[in-house]
């Protein structure tokens, strides 16, 4: 392709995403939206796609400069796609978690609390600097700490891959395979505020500091303590990573220690190996494991969770198992199955998990014409799956949503071996079709792989899971009926307990704070209400109602009235146990008498 077709492909890309951008930003959200994607412009989903088939392109045929130019386009319209919440002018996304760091952010802002209080206080942190800075709503500076953290693990990927093979070819099927946004699984990683999830876009970071100080063994510029400069950075970044989730820190220091196991074994059994020149990391995970200890240790938000773990191990009904049968009979509810929705959620990371391994079987084997140098690299990251998979099925077996966290932790180190992997099938296909047929297949393969990632980066109802787009609507509604809620009538909602808009409204340190064990809220028993029994719905006490779109859209359209009808809220709504006292074009709020006493 000559220089100038490539470059006015390039920038018609770039003018697609532009124009893609203009017409999303001219579209904000006026109201609730189930989906992100149905509420955008058709016109950004074309110039977003436009841009997308000329970065994989780029990626896949070109090398060097013309390369660095696709990626950075993919790079840019996947970061426009993540930002659309911000570009829309939502005014939040979260409902759960999300709600709860905007309370401890505003606590922050508020001086109510110091950020080293928290147990992982960087995405806060980092949204207060943009109020303080900026002066910007909190709101708004939490969805530009999402962005902000989001980025790194787009261009991390990439260079792990261009670190560890070389190879032009893997770096752009690397790039591509980023774009797919394989960490996120919306069970249990979602794109929002969600400190666990963000993290997981910065474990690229510690992992290149790692495999720079493997490869580059950095013998000059010695630092104080005999420290590497690239001994500093691993340390450094390890630190980041734990101030925004340090989950995912236990699967870095996992992953680091593995990798010095592997180097002592080595040690032990060749006199002449690659690994033997490699520097130790056994220092690098006894520092690690120290750091995250002395702050895991004082925090009591960590030994609650430890303690809910081990007590999952044990108990037969809780788990992945439980967890998993139960939302398998709903979905058989409203005409779905767990099959259907893991195609919809997990096609695409499986596809990139059977093509990594297979890929690291051949290695294995010794079928592949790898330099030892690249082969050493992919064992370390290749056999630490192994403690990574342990740690996902204890999980699993305790508490189900750390599992599928680690799942995203996981994906990550996929999303790394497939550049090499991919690149090395390119190669083989290459062998029995022509290098452009094997390029063309690959591109559609990853074409088709990208499309299923990217529409799964939000929730939406496709996964029944309706968008948690939180309106100006919404957050009036809630704060009007917080200062009208008195202690003795509990603010009860429909399948969703409120007690978060308490958090993201007042912040979570202040006198009466809602919580999920209070007796000041919850949700309404849906087979009595379905049955009319309004006044005994929620312990047959007096309560305030709470109903928003969100509640109807998920209950009505998405669960297809499984919990609740679209009767028996008619019926409701003309109930003498009810009257409405708030209400706006998203939230209504009712007070109801309960039972009479006997």
């Amino acid at each position: 392709m000559k220089r100038t077709t490539f470059n006015g492909l390039v920038a018609g890309g770039f003018l697609a995403v532009a124009i893609g951008i203009l017409v999303a930003r001219a579209s904000p959200a006026t109201s609730y939206e189930p989906s992100i994607y149905t509420g955008t412009p058709t016109l950004t989903w074309i110039g977003f796609g436009i841009a997308l088939a000329v970065a994989v392109s780029a990626a896949l045929v070109c090398r060097g400069r013309e390369q660095a130019l696709g990626i950075a386009l993919g790079g840019t319209t996947v970061t426009a796609i993540v930002s659309l919440p911000v570009i829309r002018n939502y005014r939040f996304l979260g409902m759960g978690d999300g709600l709860s760091h905007l309370g401890w952010t505003r606590d922050i802002v508020a001086g109510q609390m110091a950020p080293h209080e928290l147990f992982y206080p960087a995405v806060h942190t980092i949204a207060a600097a943009f109020h303080y800075v900026g002066g910007i709503p909190i709101e708004r500076g939490l969805l530009f700490s999402v962005v902000i953290l989001f980025v790194p693990f787009l261009i991390f990927v990439p260079l792990i891959v261009r670190e560890i093979a070389g190879d032009g070819l893997a770096i752009g099927i690397a790039a591509i395979v980023s774009w797919m946004v394989l960490p996120i699984n919306n069970v249990a990683t979602h794109m929002g505020v969600h400190t666990n999830s963000n993290a997981l876009f910065l474990v690229p970071v510690v992992v290149f500091a790692f495999v720079a100080y493997l490869r580059r063994r950095a013998t000059i510029e010695r630092l104080p303590l005999g420290l590497s400069p690239f001994s500093l950075l691993i340390y450094l970044t390890g630190l980041g990573l734990l101030l925004v989730h340090p989950q995912h820190m236990i699967g870095v220091i996992v992953l680091i220690g593995s990798i010095a196991s592997i180097q002592y074994l080595a040690r032990r059994r060749y006199d002449d190996h690659p690994m033997l020149d490699h520097p130790t990391m056994y220092a690098h995970t006894v520092v690690l494991s120290a750091i995250f200890t002395v702050w895991a240790v004082s925090n009591q938000r960590f030994r609650d969770a430890f303690a809910g773990l081990i007590i999952g191990i044990f108990e037969e009904d809780i788990g992945g198992g439980a967890e998993v049968g139960q939302r398998e009979s709903s979905l058989q509810e409203i005409g779905g199955s767990i099959a259907e929705l893991f195609v919809t959620m997990f096609l695409e990371l499986a596809i990139i998990a059977l093509a990594v391994g297979v890929f690291v079987l051949l290695v294995w084997l010794g079928r592949t014409a790898l330099d030892p140098e690249t082969k050493s690299q992919i064992n370390y990251l290749s056999l630490s799956l192994f403690p990574l998979t342990g740690l996902f099925f204890l999980y699993f077996v305790g508490t189900p949503t750390m599992a599928f966290r680690q799942v995203g932790f996981i994906a990550v180190l996929l999303t790394v071996l497939a550049g090499i992997a991919l690149a090395r099938g390119v190669g083989a296909l290459s062998g029995v079709i022509t290098r452009p047929g094997a390029s063309a297949v690959t591109a559609l393969l990853l074409g088709g792989c990208l499309v299923l990632g990217l529409m799964t980066v939000f929730a939406s109802p496709i996964i029944y899971s309706p968008g948690q787009h939180v309106t100006d609507e919404t957050f009036s509604g809630y704060e009007s009926a917080l200062d009208h809620s008195s202690e003795d009538t509990p603010l009860v909602g429909m399948g969703h307990n409120p007690y978060r808009y308490d958090h993201g409204l007042n912040g979570l340190e202040g006198e009466g704070t809602l919580s999920a064990g209070s007796s000041t809220t919850g949700t309404v028993d849906p087979e009595t209400f379905e049955a009319g029994d309004y006044d005994e719905a929620y312990r047959g006490i007096d309560y305030n109602f709470v109903v928003t779109e969100y509640d109807l859209t998920r209950e009505l359209e998405v669960y297809q009235e499984l919990h609740y009808s679209d009767e028996s809220i008619e019926d409701f709504e003309t109930d003498s146990s009810a009257n409405k006292v708030i209400s706006n074009d998203e939230f209504r709020m009712y007070t109801v008498d309960g039972a009479e006493e006997e």
